[in-house]
């Protein structure tokens, strides 16, 4: 039978890129009128390194918010090779960071200031263990001989496994998964420790998208889509009803010119339609069951905080996506999905 109304608690959005200004406060409402809470991504520049910039970062997603918005932003420090253990523990121990962001130096956007070593954070990783702050990875080998679309999987069998045999306590998300690797590495984990964050995106298109008919620079984002057997490998995770994947967005808006110039930036910005495409794709799967874990439950409980009290509401009422949103200085930010028609209405 055809299921005309879904229910389900309101979900978060555990990995989520704001920016800053005019563009924060032009994006900021797609997410705040859905998830309960976010993980709020620290690559700004300069990044959220101190418990001083995540508070004043806070307060200004704070003050772009309307008034009557329950919606609560979860900070995270940039780590880099001198990240001070002690501020760490600190911004942890006040509330000011949820968890600490691993981005390998130039593995993507405003990665510059990351990590350039994993040996290099010995000191910050022992105290986030101790403490049990999360940490969560961009997970991809930065080595130059590595091809694009293999870096994921390379990163798995050398840093990934370093750092869980290193810090047996440490909690890990590994963000954005996009590979069949990441997916069965994360699934054959045992200790409740590792967990995946997943994409509508890489659940919905493989590496074709970015080039049917041309160079398609809305499909882009890092780490890239891949071949059809990972995208697959993906859906299975996702609406297996595994505790260990939760919904992750990681909707990156940046302006139309710099997604189509000579080097266009990484980033698909989904904010405003990410929860009907997710809902697409479990209905696809038949596993509409499981939907209401990935998008409102498994991240919660990983993340160690109370479920969201109230709830959203789906109608089978086809959606055509908007296609952008407008900045102030005439800039537009292109919706992911633009001038397509999805089955659900988020009510």
């Amino acid at each position: 039978m055809t299921i005309e109304t879904l229910t389900i608690r309101r979900p978060d959005d555990w990995h989520l890129h704001l920016r800053d200004g005019d563009m924060l406060r032009a994006v900021l409402p797609a997410s705040a009128s859905q998830y309960g809470r976010a993980i709020v991504m620290p690559n700004l520049k300069p990044p959220v390194t101190t418990v001083e910039a995540a508070l004043a970062y806070r307060q200004r997603i704070r003050d772009a918010l309307p008034g009557d918005s329950a919606f609560t932003p979860m900070m995270t420090c940039y780590l880099c090779d001198d990240t001070d253990p002690g501020e760490i523990r600190a911004g942890f121990e006040c509330g000011a960071f949820a968890a600490a962001k691993l981005y390998p130096a130039g593995a993507t956007t405003h990665s510059e200031y990351g990590v350039t070593s994993v040996d290099r954070t010995a000191g910050v990783l022992a105290t986030m263990q101790d403490i049990g702050m999360p940490l969560l990875i961009h997970g991809e080998s930065t080595d130059p001989a590595v091809d694009v679309f293999d870096r994921e999987a390379a990163f798995l069998r050398t840093t990934l496994t370093q750092i869980l045999t290193r810090y047996p306590r440490l909690k890990v998300v590994l963000e954005h998964i996009t590979t069949e690797e990441a997916a069965d590495f994360v699934m054959r984990d045992e200790s409740g420790r590792l967990a995946a964050t997943i994409t509508p995106q890489h659940l919905m298109f493989n590496r074709n998208a970015m080039f049917t008919g041309g160079i398609r620079p809305h499909y882009y984002c890092l780490p890239v889509l891949k071949r059809e057997q990972h995208r697959l490998a993906l859906r299975r995770a996702a609406t297996s009803g595994s505790h260990a994947f939760f919904l992750g967005t990681d909707s990156a808006p940046h302006d139309t010119d710099a997604k189509e110039s000579a080097c266009g930036c990484a980033g698909i910005f989904s904010a405003p339609i990410a929860l009907q495409a997710y809902l697409t794709v479990f209905e696809e799967e038949q596993a509409l069951h499981h939907f209401e874990k990935f998008a409102s439950e498994n991240g919660a409980r990983f993340y160690g905080v109370p479920l969201n009290e109230g709830t959203v509401t789906f109608h089978r009422i086809p959606t055509r996506v908007t296609g952008s949103i407008d900045l102030p200085d005439g800039r537009r930010i292109q919706t992911f999905l633009a001038g397509e028609t999805l089955p659900w209405t988020l009510a």
